[in-house]
């Protein structure tokens, strides 16, 4: 299953989230949109503890390698995980494992050439791909 199946499937609420799924992914976007110096900024958080590889294989164009919530706790701190769980309505350790399941695929689709585009609005990319994906889900079914 592709990461535009695993949100339509949140969104739909075929997994735990529902409502909240939809919540979680936009406030992933504007998380990125709002980090300091967006996704370079979020490369360099990891780099800095010590996690640039795993990033950059997000960026990249081949395999994303896996990150845990524990990682993405160190890297963006507890304070972070913890608003995109009370946005979501849900529980922290929650928000952090969808988190760590989500953001790879995210970060790999707001990159789609294999690197960072400066001065583009991730939020817009984001929501227009997700409505896109939305759009073409509605009209298959």
């Amino acid at each position: 299953m592709g990461l535009f199946d695993e949100i339509a499937n949140k969104l739909k609420g075929g997994t735990e989230g529902g409502e909240g799924g939809q919540t979680l992914v936009t406030s992933i976007l504007e998380m990125l949109s709002s980090q300091q110096g967006g996704l370079s900024g979020l490369a360099s958080a990891f780099q800095q503890k010590g996690l640039g590889d795993i990033v950059s294989s997000w960026i990249g164009t081949g395999r994303n390698l896996p990150v845990s919530a524990a990682q993405l706790q160190d890297v963006l701190g507890g304070e972070q995980i913890e608003s995109l769980a009370q946005r979501a309505g849900i529980a922290p350790e929650t928000a952090g494992s969808q988190l760590a399941e989500l953001l790879p695929g995210i970060v790999d689709k707001l990159t789609p050439n294999g690197e960072i585009q400066q001065g583009g609005d991730l939020m817009s990319m984001g929501m227009g791909l997700l409505k896109s994906f939305m759009s073409k889900g509605e009209s298959g079914t």
